[in-house]
C-alpha cells in the first residue's frame, strides 16, 4: 500500500489533532505498582476495580500531557516488558536528586560516545553508557534510568534546546514552574554573554530573554 501526500497539504490540517494520551504498562500486582507511582509523585488519575477480575489505573507525571495505565485483566502482555519509556526533563540532575529524595533507586547519569554494541537494558537504539552526564551538555545526550517493581524501564533524557521542527515556532509552553525557571536561567546566562560582546548593558533585557526562550524551545537560531 502506498501514502499519496498531496503538496502545500497541512497534515495536522487535514488530520486534525492526534493527541497521544494513554501507554499501557504490564503489571503483575496492581496494588504495588499503584503504590509505587504514587511514591514517585504522579497523579493518581483513576481506580476502577469492577470486582469481578478487572481493576484500571490511572497516573499522570508532572507537566504531561501522557499519562499510564495498569491494573489486573489490561493488557496481555507480560509484567515488566514495557522498556524504554521516555520522561524528557529540563535539569536531569535535579530529577534524579528528586527521585533519590523519595527512596527510589535511580541509576547515575550516563550518555553515550556514539558506541552501538546491541542492546542495553533499558535504553533505547543499543547504545553503549558512558558515565556522567554528556561532557557539552548538550539536549537529546544525558541519561537516567529506573525500573518498577516489574521491572518496566523508564529513562530521564535531558532536552533544553529541541530539534528544529520539534516544536510550534508560534507556541511557547512550560510543564511546570521549575523548567520555566530553568529556561530563564539558561537566558540569564547567555544574555550576560551578549553584554559582555555588546560592551553595554541591555535595558530592554525583557525582550531579549523572551526571543531567547521561545528560540531555544523551537530549535530556530537563539540570538547574540
Amino acid at each position: 500500500m502506498s501514502t499519496n501526500v498531496v503538496p502545500g497539504i497541512n497534515a495536522t490540517a487535514a488530520t486534525g489533532d492526534l493527541k497521544f494520551e494513554i501507554v499501557v504498562i504490564p503489571v503483575s500486582d496492581a496494588s504495588r505498582a499503584k503504590e509505587f507511582y504514587a511514591k514517585l509523585g504522579w497523579r493518581l488519575d483513576a481506580d476502577f476495580d469492577s470486582g469481578k477480575g478487572f481493576r484500571v489505573i490511572q497516573f499522570t507525571p508532572p507537566g504531561s500531557g501522557c499519562s499510564v495505565i495498569f491494573g489486573k485483566n489490561v493488557t496481555p502482555a507480560a509484567p515488566g516488558s514495557a522498556q524504554g519509556l521516555y520522561l524528557i526533563v529540563s535539569d536531569i540532575a535535579a530529577a534524579r536528586r528528586a527521585l533519590l529524595d523519595r527512596g527510589v533507586q535511580v541509576s547515575e547519569v550516563f550518555h553515550n560516545a556514539g558506541v552501538y554494541a546491541g542492546t542495553d537494558e533499558t535504553y533505547l537504539f543499543g547504545s553503549v553508557r558512558v558515565s556522567g552526564p554528556d561532557p557539552e551538555h548538550r539536549s537529546y545526550r544525558s541519561f537516567a534510568s529506573f525500573k518498577d517493581p516489574d521491572g518496566n524501564g523508564w529513562l530521564f533524557q535531558e532536552i533544553t534546546a529541541r530539534l528544529p521542527g520539534r516544536i510550534d515556532p508560534a507556541t511557547t509552553t512550560f510543564a511546570s514552574t521549575n523548567d520555566l525557571a530553568n529556561a530563564m536561567r539558561r537566558a540569564e546566562a547567555a544574555h550576560g554573554e551578549h553584554e559582555k560582546r555588546t560592551g553595554a548593558r541591555d535595558a530592554n533585557w525583557p525582550d531579549w530573554y523572551a526571543k531567547y526562550m521561545v528560540a531555544e524551545q523551537a530549535g530556530t537560531e537563539l540570538p547574540k
